[in-house]
This record gives C-alpha cells, sequence and structure tokens, in this order.
C-alpha cells in the first residue's frame, strides 16, 4: 500500500508540472499590426532572429529602449521623437488591444476605442512653426534709409509710424558709432530723444531668431522702465522683436512668465535685475548691448554695486553705451571702469550739461512757505484748461496734502509717488499719459520716468536739491521741439540754489514774476 501511495504521489507531481507550464505558455496573441507572439525560449527566438522569423515577446521585452522606439516609428510614422511636440498622446493616438486575464487564467483581447484626430486633419512631421513667425535675419535688400543712417526696413517702418521722420541731433551723431559697435558716451538736453538713440540700434542688431537676452537696459525708476520698454516695444514691432519691463512693486512671477516666453531685451531697475539673476531667471551670458539710461540717478540714489554686480555678469566683449542729461566727475570712474574707448557726444554748451532747450520759458516766484498754496491756485487759474501740468513736491505727504487741497478748490488733479500701490500708480500714469488727467501732483520719481509731449507746464512748488535736477524737472515739458513753460516758488530756504542756477544757465533765460497778492 505504501508503494501505490508513493506511485500516486509521482503521478501528481508530474500532473502538476505539466499543467503549470501550460499556463506559463499560454496561446499566441496577435497585436495591433498582425504580429505574433510565440512565447518561445530564447534559444528558439535567437534562431528564429537569424532566419529572419519575427522575435517572440520574451524578446521584445528585452530590447532596449532605442530599438523598441525604431519599432513604434516604424508601425505609427506620427509617434516621432520630436522632444515631445508630435509624441503619440491619448487625443491622437489609434486604437489599441489590451490585454486582460479571465478567470481561467487566460488572456482575452479586448478594443478600447480612442478617438483619432488625425485624421481630421493633415499632418506634417516638419516644424509646425509657420513660415509667417521665423523671423530672418536682416539681409542687404532687407535695409532702408531713416535720415542718412542705414537700418533694417522694418525698422523704418516703425519710426515713419511713430512720426519719427528724420533723426534729432542725438540720434545722428550716436546711432551710427553704435550700429559699428562702438562703445558711447552721450550727453544730450533733456527731451532730444535719448531713448530712440539707445533703442534704434539695440532693435536693429539683436538676433530675432535667438530665445537669449541680448539687450539690456538699465533705468532708476518704474516709470522710466515702463517708458523705455514701451518705446522700445514700439520701434522693433515690425521685426518681432520681444520687449520686457522687470521692476518692484509687481509681482515677479508675471515678470518670470515673460522672461520664459524668450524676451530679446530686458529694461528693468538694477534691484529687480539683480534679484531675477539671483533666482537663476535672467541670464545675461548672451548680452551683446548694455544700456546705462540717466547713470547719474542711478548712482546717485545707491544703485551702484547693483549696476557692478550686473555689468560683471555680462560678456566682457559687450557693446556699452551710457545716456545722460548730466554726466558729473563721479559717473566717470564707472565709465572707465565698464566702457572700452568710449565715443563721446555732448551735444551741450559751455554751461557743462546744465543746458535747458531754448523753447522752456523758465519762470520764478519769490514767496514765502506758507503763502505757497494761495500762489498755486493763481498760477493754476491762469493756466489754460486744455493744458497738461506736472508739480513737483519733495515728500510723499506733501503729494497727497497738495492734490487734496486742489481737488477741494474744484480742479481735476491726481498724486503719485513711492509709497503709492504699483497698481495704482499705473492707473494714473495711464489717465494722465492719454490725457484724460490735465493736472498731476508728483515726487522725484516721476522727473525720470515720465516722457509725455503735451506736457505744457512744470511747476515746482519744492524746489530740487541741486541743479542737475532742476535740469531734469524742467525737461519734462518742451518735449522734441515743442515749446513749454517751468515755474518755480523760490522761497526764504531756495535763494541759495536758485542763485546757483541763474549763474549756470544765465540771467537772460530766467523771468521773474510777481504774485497779486504782494
Amino acid at each position: 500500500s505504501a508503494s501505490k501511495r508513493d506511485k500516486g504521489r509521482a503521478a501528481n507531481r508530474n500532473t502538476n508540472k505539466v499543467r503549470n507550464k501550460q499556463l506559463q505558455e499560454p496561446a499566441s496573441l496577435e497585436d495591433i499590426s498582425g504580429r505574433k507572439f510565440n512565447h518561445r525560449s530564447r534559444s528558439a527566438t535567437n534562431s528564429n532572429r537569424n532566419s529572419g522569423e519575427e522575435t517572440g515577446s520574451d524578446d521584445y521585452e528585452r530590447e532596449t529602449p532605442s530599438r523598441r522606439r525604431s519599432r513604434n516609428e516604424e508601425r505609427d510614422p506620427r509617434r516621432l521623437r520630436t522632444g515631445g511636440q508630435n509624441r503619440l498622446t491619448r487625443s491622437n493616438r489609434r486604437p489599441y488591444k489590451v490585454r486582460h486575464m479571465n478567470n481561467q487564467g487566460k488572456h482575452n483581447s479586448s478594443r478600447l476605442e480612442v478617438r483619432d484626430d488625425s485624421q481630421d486633419r493633415s499632418y506634417d512631421q516638419s516644424n509646425s512653426t509657420p513660415e509667417s513667425k521665423i523671423h530672418k535675419k536682416p539681409r542687404a535688400a532687407d535695409t532702408g534709409l531713416w535720415g542718412d543712417i542705414t537700418l533694417d526696413s522694418s525698422i523704418v517702418t516703425s519710426l515713419k509710424n511713430m512720426g519719427y521722420d528724420h533723426p534729432s541731433d542725438i540720434q545722428e551723431a550716436s546711432i551710427p558709432w553704435q550700429l559699428m559697435g562702438r562703445d558711447v558716451v552721450a550727453q544730450a538736453v533733456t527731451g532730444s530723444g535719448k531713448t530712440a538713440s539707445f533703442g534704434i540700434p539695440m532693435c536693429n542688431l539683436v538676433d530675432v531668431k535667438s530665445r537669449d537676452v541680448e539687450g539690456l537696459v538699465l533705468v532708476p525708476t518704474r516709470e522710466l522702465a515702463q517708458q523705455v520698454q514701451r518705446e522700445l516695444s514700439l520701434i522693433g514691432r515690425d521685426r518681432g522683436i520681444g520687449v520686457v519691463a522687470v521692476y518692484g512693486g509687481e509681482p515677479i512671477a508675471k515678470q518670470i512668465r515673460a522672461l520664459d516666453k524668450g524676451m530679446s531685451i530686458v529694461v528693468g531697475t538694477p534691484g529687480r535685475v539683480k534679484d531675477l539673476m539671483n533666482r537663476r531667471v535672467l541670464d545675461l551670458g548672451h548680452v551683446r548691448n548694455a544700456v546705462l539710461d540717466e547713470a547719474d540717478e542711478m548712482l546717485d540714489i545707491g544703485f551702484a554695486d547693483d549696476m557692478e554686480y550686473i555689468l560683471r555678469r555680462t560678456p566682457s566683449q559687450r557693446q556699452t553705451a551710457l545716456f545722460s542729461a548730466t554726466i558729473p566727475s563721479f559717473i566717470r570712474g564707472l565709465i572707465r571702469k565698464y566702457l572700452n574707448e568710449p565715443r563721446w557726444i555732448q551735444l551741450v554748451n559751455d554751461t557743462k550739461g546744465l543746458e535747458t532747450v531754448d523753447e522752456v520759458d523758465q519762470i520764478f516766484y519769490d514767496v514765502a512757505s506758507q503763502d505757497k498754496s494761495d500762489g498755486i491756485v493763481e498760477v493754476l487759474d491762469d493756466i489754460d484748461e486744455d493744458s497738461q501740468v506736472l508739480i513737483f513736491r519733495k515728500m510723499q505727504v506733501g503729494v497727497d496734502r497738495l492734490a487734496r487741497g486742489l481737488a477741494s478748490e474744484g480742479f481735476a488733479i491726481k498724486g503719485i509717488h513711492g509709497g503709492m500701490s504699483q497698481t495704482e500708480r499705473n492707473r494714473v500714469m495711464t489717465a494722465f499719459r492719454d490725457g484724460r488727467l490735465k493736472m498731476l501732483v508728483a515726487t522725484n520719481l516721476a522727473a525720470r520716468g515720465l516722457d509725455i509731449p503735451s506736457i505744457s507746464h512744470v511747476i515746482n512748488y519744492d524746489m530740487p536739491e541741486n541743479i542737475e535736477e532742476y535740469v531734469h524737472r524742467i525737461g519734462r515739458t518742451a518735449r522734441m521741439g515743442k515749446r513749454g513753460t517751468a515755474i518755480s516758488f523760490i522761497g526764504e530756504w531756495d535763494f541759495e540754489l536758485h542763485q546757483k542756477i541763474v549763474d549756470k544757465i544765465g540771467e537772460e533765460k530766467m523771468i521773474q514774476r510777481k504774485f497779486s497778492f504782494y
């Protein structure tokens, strides 16, 4: 009986081995291309491969990823390795088979229906970017003349659309040198067109096909960054040049998203530019043109370290240009350090950078501090209601008080200063720029950021700290050859500064008047 039991156990073991072997070798399947997976041994598979037969699934699973991708591309030409742009996705792939295990341990084939949109549209394996969006570098046949300056024809078209029929003196003197790749230091009167002087050659020289930042403009204030960005965008619009302004007071995430789109030119304040560099969002390793606009103001308000930090991280072979209405002695050290044998362009007279345009009528009133509020009402009553007026005060609290006081007198007026939110500042500036707001009270920040040709009057309710700031303030009027008026209230603490202005600019240019209540 024992021997019978042993024989029975042996028979059961053999039966189980057969069953297990059958379960390990399921019936053959067909995939989407009709090829059979035979699930044969490695040796059989290798022999069949040598004889030119199809390989089994065991060998298919052992294939390298690159060989498997090649097999997939032969099966479906839409499955291309193009960086993810045209890869097979759930929305465009063909219906495919999936295997399900039934209760008996066998595989069934069922079809999962997936929408195939590729049949509804033509498929192009080449680059999908439209030809119209591929910008080409300027050719000799694509150039045109703006005055005597040869530029890309699209730049010439943009300038004519902006109303720039001929270059100004500073533009005619500085642009050719920049087009030649020379460093430039340009000093000219405020309102002579300095922004276009560096914006035109920068937009003309950048490679629009590159996604790298090739142009950098550093400015002292947010308002000036917005103004420069707006003008450079208009100049380079027909070439498809992307320009972004980066500055504090606005969410940095919005500016990062703009940079991710591949901007050619960045205009910004040194603090925000440095912040973006430290976040590894802004790469200045490909900058070809760097511009320091209003460099004296940037140094004066404490941006010297940030400016040097930024310039040291740009290519040493870059072209650098410095533009400002005044160039005091302390800025010459920066020029010697970061500019390479620059071409100096000074369209000034013997007033050493303190020239004011002849189109500005400079009027001053001697007035006590407690009488300034009455004096400003008298001055504004004499100004035509269609004129745009910019009033300067030293302190933010002074801006708010004067704006409220004049509003209570019936004047439509707003204030702007650095203590306001960026959204509110943008709203006020837009209204003033569009002409919907005729009167604006501002701190010195606006003196560097406003470029509105329609400003007819500038009023120094509070006198500036120095002569250079006086020049910048009154330069907000009489833009591009238009006439303007600058009115200054000389208080009991302003006589010394006023005398310096008269000595430097000339007494013949100053007009003295008296208020009716004196």
